[in-house]
């Protein structure tokens, strides 16, 4: 049983969580990547680990994008697809996390040759066995990848319509923010079928680009939840509005470190975004490829930006509220949190 003098880190630890913001791809262990690799060895990623942990030192977002993309080439199997969510649940398990809404970009798995109903079953057998094995629900996003525009939504929408898993929740846009503007409409259309569909809009926007791509996210996309949302920051209108809304923000420090978009985590924007009466979630993003686990964010917020239990909890219970799970599933994860605080 814990007590107040619990060291915080034993706290953590224990701490139920739910991650939001956590991609198939970039959840992939090192070990796992290397065996990719090993399988598929006619690409530009390292088969040997030291070369391969050097590979994820990146220079700034377009490179960790090339990374990502090399590393996602590897994967062209629906066995591929299964590995990687068993694997992500698995690791997230261990770290006492109860629930993820993983990230998933169908249409890049369709360009390796992979049809959609292939990918589908691969993602609904691993939700079942993630469960079954570790204990932990899996839901999806499916995510446009914003570089190839009008096609990717599209193509993106098309699946997530017409071929969806059984745990399928949201639709989401990432990639690089400045290849958006000429695909807006596209964009914007893609969106505006999968909520008709009743999926949530879990766009990123915010990460590498100002307040002008939240807006967009906000009233071009209908977001419901925002993927990193730091720059806000710059545009006092937009802070208020997103305070009175209370939309969520999915905030993930060691992957704005590691891509370049902060200095480092002293000066990352999320405790003046917890000042601000901002509704913050805490997030991993792409953790071996940023050497970090959703464990070691809530352990950044309280080494790096001081947070205490109270505030380390109230993370924890901002995630599950603004997750899409049942109620049922709310209430149980709310209790765990609530008696452990």
């Amino acid at each position: 049983m814990l007590t107040e003098t619990t060291p915080i880190e034993a706290f953590i630890d224990a701490l139920p969580k739910v991650e939001l913001h956590v991609h198939l791809v970039g959840s992939a262990s090192v070990p796992t990547v290397l065996e990719l690799a090993r399988r598929h060895p006619d690409g530009p990623v390292p088969v040997d680990e030291r070369e391969l942990r050097a590979f994820y030192e990146f220079r700034d977002f377009p490179h960790f994008a090339e990374v990502y993309e090399a590393v996602s080439n590897l994967v062209r199997t629906p066995e591929d697809v299964g590995t990687l969510v068993l694997g992500t649940a698995r690791d997230l398990a261990a770290q006492n996390a109860r629930y993820v809404e993983l990230t998933v970009t169908p249409y890049t798995h369709r360009r390796a040759g992979m049809p959609m109903p292939a990918i589908t079953e691969a993602l609904d057998h691993a939700a079942r066995e993630a469960r079954d094995r570790h204990g932990i629900r899996v839901a999806y996003i499916f995510d446009i990848p914003g570089e190839f525009g009008a096609e990717g939504a599209r193509g993106t929408a098309d699946h997530a319509l017409g071929h969806p898993p059984e745990a399928l929740v949201g639709f989401g846009l990432g990639g690089i923010e400045q290849c958006r503007p000429p695909h807006r409409d596209a964009f914007r259309d893609a969106f505006a079928a999968a909520r008709a569909a009743g999926l949530r809009s879990v766009p990123h926007a915010g990460e590498m680009t100002g307040p002008e791509t939240i807006w967009e996210a906000i009233e071009g996309l209908g977001a419901e939840r925002i993927g990193h949302g730091f720059s806000c920051l710059e545009d006092p209108r937009l802070v208020a509005h997103l305070r009175e809304t209370q939309l969520p923000l999915e905030v993930c420090p060691t992957s704005n470190l590691r891509t370049g978009q902060v200095a480092d985590l002293a000066s990352h924007p999320l405790p003046r975004m917890l000042e601000e009466g901002l509704f913050v979630t805490l997030n991993s993003d792409d953790p071996p490829m940023f050497d970090t686990t959703l464990t070691g964010e809530y352990r950044v917020a309280a080494e790096v930006f001081g947070l205490d239990r109270a505030g380390l909890a109230s993370l924890a219970r901002n995630a599950v509220h603004a997750s899409s799970l049942d109620e049922e599933g709310r209430r149980a994860i709310l209790a765990d949190i609530d008696a452990l605080a």
